[in-house]
């Protein structure tokens, strides 16, 4: 008989799951405390905006049912994954209120069901949280015992916004804290039978999972921080090159490329809280995480930081074009966007801002200032700037051409943070190219330089 699942949450990722896991041939029910996120669901729709989500979800309908019942999802499922909100509190640490209260209900079910039933907290969370926060939860609202009449895993996935099917099926590796071995084995399982690939299952407790998560995360964002430092390190040497060095660097096995690029900030629902989280958990163990905090305190001050060593190109600006205000590409995600955060620095030092995003506009005209002209085409947005910001690395301004640019009267600036154009666009007449790390000023950079060595033994 084939394992049948439920997931507790149709957020991003708990849709996605609901459509990954029917597309691989199982039933699942999805639970939601939004009735209109359950309609979608049933209707065959997508109750969030992301890849293939809308398609997979038809695809595989009559595998997929949505209910706001706790209790049809459970009692007709084995295998339960929580993928509720944890929201930071004040204090940095990740909240469990959601949490517990899926915990209870799920409880609550499980006190009249018979046989043995898999809870999965698959939300990010700080380590202690589900044996000691979560659990307790789960054995008071059923009166049964963890081990015994039940089991718990942590698993958290791995996922980006714009992938999170295809990542959650075809993941690097598998994280599973387990409550005891039983729990472990049962998810281990589960997950051979939906994923795609042959992925390496990594067991371990529950904290140290709980750990894990948090500090890969943390780990990405000061490998992107630290190509964001050499970027503006190349841009005061002469002929400075971000990607010069970073390609160089990155074939040692020890770096690697990946997310060494040099660019814009990191920013999104995930990383820039878990810095944040990780220095608040540090702290309540007696410790510090002084890497996650100088990572999240540079990530923060970049946006004035770029626009402060951009200042000599900035200052004869009129119309600023911002292209790109998601945090990345293939998304409509503008929470902590970079973009957004220069946007809002050009229109406080009083210059005209225009902005167009492919899948963002919509989301981004409720935290950019009313004066922000949100374009609805990419044409519309150029046609009057003076300078142009690309800030996300979108397929789209990958193809600009000259032309596309406003050379009617005066040269234009283009400030590109991704060095996405191609030549024949750089080397434009009527266009002043300035790539974030390169080199803005080699004669200055040089004189600095032979100043700094001069006389020296």
């Amino acid at each position: 008989m084939r394992t049948k699942y439920s997931v507790i949450g149709l957020g991003k990722l708990g849709a996605s799951m609901v459509a990954g896991i029917a597309n691989r041939g199982f039933e699942v029910t999805g639970v939601d405390v939004i009735p209109q996120a359950v309609n979608a669901v049933n209707g065959g729709h997508a109750p969030v905006q992301e890849t293939n989500l809308e398609e997979m979800i038809a695809a595989n309908r009559e595998r997929i049912h949505a209910t706001l019942d706790y209790r049809t999802a459970v009692l007709n499922s084995e295998v339960t994954f929580v993928v509720v909100p944890t929201p930071s509190g004040p204090n940095g640490a990740f909240m469990l209120k959601y949490g517990q209260a899926a915990f209870r209900e799920i409880g609550k079910v499980l006190a009249e069901k018979s046989g043995y039933h898999l809870v999965v907290m698959t939300s990010t969370v700080l380590p202690g949280s589900t044996r000691y926060g979560l659990i307790p939860a789960l054995e008071a609202a059923s009166g049964k015992q963890c081990g015994r009449d039940f089991g718990v895993c942590y698993s958290p996935e791995f996922i980006a916004l714009g992938s999170v099917i295809h990542d959650f099926l075809n993941p690097d590796f598998l994280l599973v804290g387990e409550f005891d071995r039983r729990s472990g084995d049962r998810l281990e399982q589960a997950y051979a039978e939906i994923m795609e690939n042959n992925a390496p299952c990594q067991r371990m407790t529950i904290e140290n999972a709980e750990l894990a998560k948090v500090a890969l995360n943390t780990y990405v964002t000061t490998k992107i921080t630290f190509a964001n430092m050499l970027a503006d390190l190349c841009e005061r040497l002469p002929q400075g090159d971000v990607d010069v060095v970073t390609n160089a660097i990155g074939l040692d096995t020890r770096i690697g490329r990946k997310y060494l690029k040099g660019a814009l900030g990191y920013g999104g629902p995930c990383f820039p809280r878990d810095n944040v989280a990780l220095g608040y958990i540090a702290q309540q163990l007696g410790t510090r995480a002084s890497i996650a905090e100088a990572t999240d305190w540079y990530n923060r001050s970049l946006p004035s930081q770029l626009i402060a060593r951009l200042d000599r190109v900035m200052q004869s600006a009129q119309t600023v074009a911002v292209l790109g205000l998601a945090y990345k590409p293939y998304s409509h995600v503008t929470e902590e966007s970079h973009s957004i955060l220069l946007a809002k620095t050009l229109v406080d030092l009083g210059k005209r801002v225009v902005a167009y995003d492919p899948l963002a506009g919509e989301s981004a005209r409720a935290e950019l200032p009313a004066t922000v002209t949100t374009c609805t085409s990419l044409d519309e947005c150029l046609a009057e700037a003076d300078t142009v910001l690309i800030t996300t690395p979108d397929p789209r301004f990958r193809t600009l051409q000259a032309h596309d640019f406003n050379l009617s009267s005066a040269p234009v600036t283009v400030v590109d943070f991704w060095r996405l154009l191609d030549p024949a666009v750089r080397q434009h007449p009527q266009i002043r190219y300035v790539a974030i790390g390169h080199g803005i000023d080699d004669e200055a950079n040089a004189a600095r330089l032979a100043e700094l060595w001069r006389g020296a033994a």
